[in-house]
């Protein structure tokens, strides 16, 4: 093929590729979430456990009385606001980033 003035042949540029995978990301394969994610998640259920608990009650014992005391503070206000913060609580748990660490460091035994 003859090459004409102010044209050059295209020439093909290889990219190396990488194909060993790095050491920090085989040791970080483990777990997805750090310590502090599942202790989050802990004051998230506990926070959604008592929210549960505070709204149990309220009924009347005969269906001819209406109980006045299913519509008190703690079953109409507290119990929805702690439901509330422990889902968030969790929501937070959950997405936030654990912190990172040199985990090639921490592979090395103990001499």
């Amino acid at each position: 093929m003859k090459e004409t003035a102010g044209y050059k042949k295209p020439t093909l540029i290889k990219k190396k590729v990488n194909t060993a995978a790095p050491a920090k990301e085989i040791a970080g394969a483990g777990f997805v979430f750090d310590k502090e994610n599942y202790r989050l998640l802990l004051i998230a259920i506990g926070f959604i456990v008592v929210g549960f608990i505070l709204m149990i009650g309220g009924r009347s014992d005969s269906p001819d009385f209406f109980n006045y005391e299913m519509f008190n503070f703690q079953r109409l206000t507290l119990s929805p606001i702690l439901l509330i913060t422990g889902y968030v609580i969790g929501i937070f748990a959950i997405m936030k980033r654990p912190k990172k660490t040199n985990s090639v460091e921490q592979d090395k035994p103990v001499q």
